[in-house]
């Protein structure tokens, strides 16, 4: 299973971990998408920026 991540808001006034987990994700831009494998990490790392990003599961 693969997740689709997309990036909904900016990273200004965040904390410095909120945009290094988002540089991490492979984002930077609002409206940017990107394919990773489903894991624990990238889960642990979606939850903590949810409230700067969206996605989805997708089925292989």
């Amino acid at each position: 299973m693969k997740i689709e991540i997309t990036q909904t808001k900016s990273v200004i006034d965040r904390s410095e971990n909120q945009k290094r987990i988002i540089k991490a994700l492979g984002l930077g831009k609002p409206n940017n998408k990107v394919l990773h494998n489903d894991s624990p990490q990238i889960r642990g790392m979606v939850n903590k920026v949810l409230h700067l990003v969206k996605y989805k599961e997708i089925e292989d």
